[in-house]
């Protein structure tokens, strides 16, 4: 800590070297991207080691996106990035201009931002130097739930047995349009869960095999490489699917030249196909009381 940081009282947290490079890759991405696209871009920038890009939080997820994360709820709050899209960041006119920015300058940014709120965190703002807290993306487009619902949907599927987990993934695989899919499960069949068959066009269709795995941890390369080689020469293309999260290398395994492509289904992935297909989920509308609309009735 410099002497400046120990004068205003606030250490910069881990979070703030992704500062720069977010609306660096931003900018690299034509403006705007998706958070994984963004956090492969920084990953790849700086070089990041797979022991950085693989550690957990305790809840599961991914440290480092946790990070990249805070460091988009930041920027949003000082107007560099426009939070009103879901799912899509994009920078604004100040965010190109301060494209380039140094390390010195994102931690006064975070601090003007922190100061904004005492200095403490409030109820929509959990403290950020504390490493296991979310950030507050979802209160920003009226959905404070979100997060809970998520952490309790991974829960339940995670407490599911075995087979009622390849049962729920068959049935995700048939809302997504997949037919004849069935869950084989059986041992000594290197791995493979079950098999289905995706009807691209009335001409095209493909046989496709695929693995669930109820993890809570990660999924490592070498089980990728245990997949391929058993759905070798018996399907178009292969699907793991997993409550848990992928390692670099298992992602890297998966696109590996020369080889077959394996689809990655991870936790997130999972929750996404829950909420597009409306799967398990009941929608709720919440209202947030307008206290200003009132004033004029006070005169």
């Amino acid at each position: 800590m410099t002497k400046k940081e120990a004068k205003s009282g606030i250490a910069g947290p881990n979070f703030v070297k992704y500062i720069p490079p977010v609306l660096d890759a931003l900018k690299r991405l034509g403006g705007s991207g998706r958070p994984a696209e963004v956090c492969e871009l920084v990953a790849e920038v700086l070089a990041l080691p797979s022991e950085a890009l693989d550690e957990a939080l305790t809840s599961g997820g991914s440290r480092f996106e946790n990070q990249v994360a805070w460091a988009r709820f930041y920027l949003a709050r000082a107007g560099y990035i426009d939070s009103s899209k879901r799912g899509v960041w994009a920078l604004t006119e100040d965010g190109l201009a301060a494209v380039g920015m140094r390390h010195d300058q994102a931690l006064d940014l975070f601090k003007s931002i922190h100061e904004e709120f005492g200095g403490k965190p409030t109820g929509s703002t959990p403290d950020p130097r504390e490493s296991e807290s979310v950030p507050p993306e979802e209160a920003e487009i009226g959905e404070t739930l979100q997060a809970n619902w998520r952490q309790s949907l991974i829960g339940l599927v995670q407490s599911l047995p075995p087979a009622g987990f390849e049962r729920l993934c068959q049935r995700l695989l048939r809302e997504a349009g997949f037919e004849q899919v069935i869950v084989t499960g059986r041992s000594g069949d290197g791995g493979l869960d079950g098999v289905g068959m995706l009807q691209v066009n009335p001409f095209v269709s493909f046989r496709v095999l695929f693995q669930c795995k109820r993890y809570s941890g990660s999924v490592s390369p070498s089980q990728v490489r245990d997949f391929r080689g058993a759905m070798q020469g018996r399907a178009d293309k292969g699907i793991i699917l997993t409550t848990g999260t992928f390692t670099s290398e298992a992602r890297k395994e998966a696109i590996r030249d020369g080889v077959p492509a394996i689809e990655l289904v991870d936790r997130d992935k999972l929750i996404e196909m829950f909420e597009r297909l409306e799967l398990g989920l009941h929608q709720r509308i919440a209202f947030e009381v307008d206290t200003s609309f009132f004033d004029q009735f006070l005169l």
